[in-house]
């Protein structure tokens, strides 16, 4: 592997797959050996996940996967309020994306009923993304993979899958049927609503783990 942008890829689906778990440290003489490439190339990579928040440089003990904090969550939570709300609010219910949406919940139900809680965040999260495509915009949707990338880390984080996820199925499908439904305004208010409850859940197991503000 000799491009920069593919190793940086591949290193970041291995981080939100959970393969090095947040606040790990990243060895470089390592992956330098797993994906044979210089430690210039590796360290390129590293600068675009540190763009992304997925990496942090620790002084003194070098390269680690960023573990968020509660304030990183409460922005997260922000930003997907505003992006993802936005695209929903203003979207025509026709859209292509609609159809992924759909297909993403039907994923995640079906991985729901067979408790594969990694399977039901990955799909929880193609629903997300379908819903910012609503938007038609490149930008949007390259901004919003960096977000979907920091909430894996969140949701590495956390302990318990199916209270972190569960609830939130049912929740998309109620998303869904508004859209369908009741129209854009409706799954909008509906999104909304949602988020704030994910939030939520999510700050109630940081704070239940002691993850208050980074020192």
């Amino acid at each position: 592997m000799n491009q920069q942008g593919p190793l940086a890829d591949v290193l970041r689906q291995s981080i939100i797959d959970g393969e090095f778990a947040p606040g790990s440290r990243l060895s470089e003489s390592a992956l330098c050996e797993r994906f044979a490439v210089s430690r210039n190339t590796l360290r390129e990579a590293f600068r675009v996940l540190a763009e992304q928040s997925l990496i942090e440089h620790v002084p003194y003990r070098g390269v680690s996967v960023a573990s968020p904090d509660m304030a990183a969550v409460i922005d997260i939570y922000r930003a997907r309020r505003v992006i993802e709300s936005t695209a929903l609010r203003q979207c025509e219910p026709e859209h292509p994306a609609v159809l992924r949406m759909r297909d993403a919940l039907d994923d995640a139900e079906r991985h729901l009923a067979a408790g594969d809680w990694r399977l039901v965040g990955s799909a929880n999260m193609a629903f997300h993304e379908a819903i910012v495509d609503l938007a038609d915009s490149a930008r949007l949707a390259r901004i919003y993979r960096d977000l979907a990338a920091e909430m894996r880390l969140v949701f590495l984080e956390i302990d318990d899958p199916r209270a972190l996820h569960e609830p939130f199925v049912r929740k998309n499908r109620t998303v869904l049927t508004a859209l369908l439904e009741q129209g854009p305004d409706a799954a909008a208010t509906a999104l909304e609503g949602y988020l704030v409850s994910s939030e939520r859940v999510v700050l109630g197991a940081f704070s239940r783990m002691g993850r208050g503000q980074r020192e």
